[in-house]
C-alpha cells in the first residue's frame, strides 16, 4: 500500500523502520518541527526525521495540522491508500483523517478504551497496572475513540518505567501493524466499536506531578518514579536543591517519612515512606549529571537518620 506516515519520537521511528523494510511504499513522512533542546538550546531533529533522512524519504514538518489547507492539499495530491500515525503529537482534523482510501489508523499505547489521551503508559504505571498493551484503531474526530482493529497485551514488570514500556510496546506494535495493514488491504479487518462507558483518560503529565510526597506508600512513590522517566523525572529536594530520582525499588522498613533508614554500599540509600520504604538507586542533583545513589551518599556524606527533603 501507499502510506503516509506521521510520527515523531524514538518509539515511532521503530514503526517507520518496519514500514520501510516492508513491501509498502512510504509516500511521505510527516513529523513535528525541529525544536531546540538541552541547556544549549541546540536544534535537534526528531528520531523519525533522522530515519526518514537516512532513507531519502520526503519529509514535511507542519507547525500545526488543524486549519492547515496546505497540508491537507499536499496529502490529497499524494493519494495515499492509508495514513499511519504513531506518537505524532498533534490531533488530526476530519479533512485529513478522511483523505486516504482506507482512512487513518493510529497505534496507541494502551488497551483501549482504557487510557485515552497523551500519556497512556505513564498513567498505567501511576495506577500500578500489571499489564497494558498496544491498540491499532481507526482515527475519528474524538480523542482515541475510534474503532479498534487489533490489540495485543504486554506485561508490566516492576523494573519497567515509561521509557522501557514505550519501547516494548512499539517493538511489539511493528508486527501487529504489518498484520493489520494486510487485513485491511484484503478486506479481512474487523472494526470493534469502543465502549465509551469503559473509557478512562490519560492526560498529559506535568512537571508539578513529578514531586514526591514521602508520606505516600512506597509502592505508590515507586510507581510515580517509573511513570516520570524520561520526563519530567520524579523529584524531591536536598539542601534546597532539586534532586531527581531516576530509579527505585520497594523494600521493607519503617520510620518517619523522608528519613534515611540505611545506606547500602554499592547500591544506594533507603528512605522511609508512609508505608514501607524505597531503596533509591539512581539520582541527579540540580545542574549535575545522573549518578548512582550510593556515589551521591558518599559525595554528600549522607548519614542514617538524615531527612529528605532537607
Amino acid at each position: 500500500m501507499k502510506i503516509i506516515f506521521m510520527g515523531t519520537p524514538a518509539p515511532a521511528a521503530k514503526i517507520l523502520k518496519a514500514l520501510i523494510e516492508s513491501e509498502h511504499q512510504i509516500a511521505c513522512v510527516i513529523t513535528q518541527p525541529d525544536r531546540p533542546q538541552g541547556r544549549g538550546q541546540k536544534i535537534v531533529f526528531s528520531p523519525v526525521k533522522e530515519l526518514a533522512l537516512q532513507n531519502d524519504l520526503p519529509i514535511e514538518q507542519p507547525g500545526k495540522a488543524r486549519n492547515n489547507p496546505v497540508l491537507a492539499s499536499l496529502i490529497k495530491s499524494l493519494a495515499p491508500d492509508i495514513i499511519v500515525v504513531a506518537a505524532y503529537g498533534q490531533i488530526l482534523p476530519k479533512e485529513i483523517i478522511e483523505i486516504a482510501k482506507y482512512g487513518t489508523i493510529n497505534l496507541h499505547a494502551s488497551l483501549l478504551p482504557k487510557y485515552r489521551g497523551a500519556a497512556p503508559v505513564q498513567w498505567a504505571l501511576l495506577n500500578g497496572e500489571k499489564e497494558t498493551g498496544i491498540s491499532i484503531m481507526r482515527i475519528n474526530e474524538r480523542l482515541d475513540a475510534g474503532d479498534i482493529i487489533s490489540q495485543e497485551t504486554i506485561k508490566i514488570e516492576q523494573a519497567d518505567d515509561a521509557e522501557t514500556m514505550l519501547a516494548k510496546l512499539f517493538e511489539q506494535g511493528k508486527s501487529l501493524l504489518l498484520l493489520t495493514l494486510k487485513q485491511i488491504e484484503q478486506g479481512k479487518a474487523h472494526y470493534l466499536k469502543q465502549d465509551d462507558n469503559q473509557a478512562t483518560l490519560a492526560p498529559s503529565i506535568t512537571k508539578e506531578s513529578a514531586e514526591i510526597d514521602w508520606k505516600k506508600p512506597a509502592p505508590e512513590i515507586h510507581n510515580r518514579v517509573r511513570a516520570m522517566v524520561p520526563w519530567p523525572v520524579a523529584h524531591t529536594f536536598y539542601q534546597e536543591k532539586l534532586l531527581k530520582i531516576w530509579k527505585t525499588e520497594v523494600v521493607s522498613g519503617s520510620g518517619s517519612a523522608g528519613e534515611i533508614l540505611d545506606i547500602i554500599k554499592g547500591k544506594g540509600f533507603v528512605v522511609a515512606a508512609g508505608q514501607d520504604a524505597l531503596l533509591v538507586l539512581e539520582v541527579q542533583l540540580e545542574a549535575k549529571k545522573r549518578m548512582s545513589a550510593y556515589d551521591f551518599t558518599v559525595g554528600k556524606k549522607l548519614k542514617i537518620h538524615d531527612k529528605i527533603p532537607s
